[in-house]
């Protein structure tokens, strides 16, 4: 961007703010529901190269919350999309996309780019535990996103340590897998302490694609995940010396 596009983020950060945020790598792990949201939010504020992991396309189901879900996108690979949006924004913006799956076998590709700073917006329980081991072994710095589904009191959203999470489900089983792995439960999410207790929202069938039972959701909710992740990005990345 240039010096006039960014002059309002220039006055809250400084120069050297932005000169940082010009020169820092991202990489979001998911760009649906909160990693998009995360996405707009980095290229908005000038982050200069995003690096954008996600193997799904957009389907329908997609329209109530995902921000770069359309009905013209529908179908598309979800970094084709994302790109093609983003530099809209930021015709200066650099994109690596990386439509591969989160696993063991794909972890060298996604990490081919050593980025400054992580946002982990995957839902998967199993490819979430396996992404964020590999964040604390490689010491990358980032943030995590917790379970924004059946959530819908926004003054409960909170910036913690993974140890400290509490009525969230997502957060639960990560943590089984982590302890017996032997990772370290202290390091930075986006969570929610609502309890809750509505079990009606949860689909009644499991979904074909996924496997799992869909659970209610608000675009709101997986907004605030989403822009509170971007936001610890920008400022740790701002302010790094």
């Amino acid at each position: 961007m240039t010096a006039e596009k960014d002059n309002r983020t220039t006055l809250l950060l400084g120069e050297k703010g932005i000169e940082n945020l010009k020169k820092s790598t991202v990489l979001v792990a998911g760009c649906g529901a909160v990693g998009g949201f995360a996405l707009e939010a980095l290229a908005r504020a000038g982050v200069g190269h995003l690096i954008v992991i996600d193997f799904d396309t957009f389907d329908e189901t997609n329209l109530n919350r995902q921000l770069f879900a359309t009905t013209n996108t529908i179908g598309k690979l979800k970094t084709n999309s994302v790109a093609e949006r983003l530099i809209l924004i930021n015709p200066e913006i650099k994109i690596t996309q990386k439509p591969v799956k989160i696993s063991s076998e794909t972890m060298e590709e996604v990490f081919s780019l050593i980025p400054d700073y992580v946002i982990d917006a995957i839902d998967s329980v199993n490819a979430k535990s396996l992404f964020l081991e590999e964040l604390i072994k490689r010491k990358i710095p980032f943030i995590s996103a917790m379970g924004a589904a059946l959530k819908t009191d926004l003054s409960r959203v909170k910036v913690s340590s993974f140890h400290k999470t509490i009525e969230c489900p997502l957060a639960a089983f990560v943590r089984q897998r982590l302890r017996r792995r032997g990772v370290s439960l202290k390091f930075p999410v986006v969570f929610s302490d609502e309890c809750v207790s509505d079990k009606k929202a949860l689909a009644p069938q499991k979904d074909s694609k996924s496997g799992r039972r869909a659970m209610g959701s608000l675009v709101t909710m997986t907004g605030i995940f989403g822009l509170t992740c971007a936001h610890e990005a920008i400022l740790f990345l701002a302010n790094k010396e």
